[in-house]
């Protein structure tokens, strides 16, 4: 069974958790935005799903609450901001204004940030930033979940990168996708539903390949592709981590367990086509067109729904959780 919830009740449910469980007015309304977007836009995996393990991690302490970012600008077009142990989400909502305004005049601009919690859903930043009229690209990382070829133990972050780009007309495209096979949230799902993996998706803690969920928690996710997928892993290690200057994902707290942030980092690039392309939504829209039309999988073309179903399980869990964390 499910309850249908308009975006305003789902974000007012959202809300009221957070507050209860510890978060600032503010960066409960950030978390909130986020994830009803997650939910509207098909990712409910990292969006209801996983505002379960934001709620125990701002009663745990692995979130600060309360937590300040603090924003600097070490050049026109690069803003940093030190999440101090709080949400990504609120340092990318204090910055989003002045990120954009800096790409429209400057025609490139950069957002990196350090020593937030996991950045939930890692399309909803770019996809922001499209609906305004740029072209985005996003990277993250956290603790180590995945392992690489030749080794049999944790050494990234799912390591997600994502790219949007705007339309003419409708939502822009949407490239949101991990560096594993699967992203871990949508394991643990699978490991309460008791649904095998696929083969190739993940090892167990001794290093052989399984199809148990439960046993790829103690062990790790593959890297896709290979040597390809660990290399692409990477890079997003070296943009999120490195230019941040977040934790490595081997020195990462997890992010389920303890008392300590996870100090993931999030770097956003933002690029005015305007300045450069004049026409390109249309044009874009036109090439999108084409390939649809020779049977290509066009991503990210889902617009936001106006209403969301969550399960009365999950919503029930929502509530109960804020009421403890307020006990």
């Amino acid at each position: 069974m499910t309850r249908r919830l308009s975006l305003a009740e789902a974000a007012d449910l959202a809300e009221r958790a957070c507050r209860a469980a510890g978060a600032s007015d503010e960066a409960a309304r950030s978390l909130a935005r986020a994830t009803v977007s997650a939910d509207a836009h098909g990712k409910s995996s990292i969006g209801f799903a996983h505002l379960l393990d934001y709620l125990a991690a701002f009663r745990e302490g692995r979130i600060d609450g309360g937590a300040e970012p603090l924003v600097t600008s070490p050049a026109p077009a690069a803003i940093h901001c030190d999440a101090r142990g709080g949400i990504a989400q609120l340092g990318f909502d204090r910055v989003f204004d002045d990120l954009r305004s800096r790409a429209d005049t400057i025609g490139v601009a950069l957002f990196a940030q350090g020593g937030s919690y996991t950045t939930g859903e890692l399309g909803y930043y770019p996809r922001r930033l499209a609906e305004a009229g740029l072209v985005a690209f996003a990277a993250t990382n956290g603790p180590a979940l995945i392992a690489v070829p030749g080794v049999k133990t944790p050494v990234y972050c799912t390591n997600p990168l994502a790219f949007a780009a705007p339309l003419e007309e409708g939502p822009p495209l949407l490239i949101d996708q991990a560096s594993s096979a699967t992203a871990f949230v949508a394991l643990k799902h699978l490991a309460e539903r008791g649904e095998a993996l696929p083969p190739g998706w993940a090892i167990d803690a001794d290093g052989h390949e399984t199809t148990d969920p439960r046993a790829a928690m103690r062990g790790a996710l593959l890297a896709f592709g290979g040597a390809r997928g660990a290399n692409i892993a990477l890079m997003v290690e070296v943009l999120a981590a490195g230019l941040a200057g977040a934790n490595w994902s081997l020195d990462a707290p997890p992010y389920t367990s303890g008392n300590r942030s996870p100090g993931a980092g999030l770097l956003v690039i933002a690029i005015a086509p305007a300045l450069l392309a004049p026409g390109f939504p249309r044009r874009l829209r036109l090439q999108l067109e084409r390939l649809a039309s020779l049977g290509v999988h066009i991503p990210g073309r889902r617009g936001g729904l106006q209403e969301i179903d969550l399960p009365n399980a999950l919503a029930a869990e929502i509530e109960r959780m804020g009421m403890l964390s307020r006990a």
